[in-house]
């Protein structure tokens, strides 16, 4: 499932960088937005079922591809 998650992270962000280092902090980069990190969520639940409520989470608790694939571990 981690690939298919972060397949869906290059997808919003629109950048194969993504793959490369997940620790990158997606906000500070600039390669994620408000809009694209509710895009994220949505598309997790959609996909893959996953429900995460944007007023449950902290930005900073998902701001790299590290921190997302532990959280998505958490709630599967």
């Amino acid at each position: 499932m981690e690939d298919r998650i972060i397949d869906l992270l290059v997808e919003i962000c629109e950048d194969e960088l993504v793959r490369e280092n997940l620790d990158m902090d997606l906000f500070e980069s600039g390669m994620m937005d408000s809009l694209a990190f509710a895009e994220l969520i949505f598309g997790l639940e959609d996909k893959y079922g996953i429900v995460i409520s944007p007023s449950e989470i902290k930005r900073e608790n998902m701001n790299t591809p590290r921190k997302i694939l532990a959280e998505v571990r958490l709630r599967s």
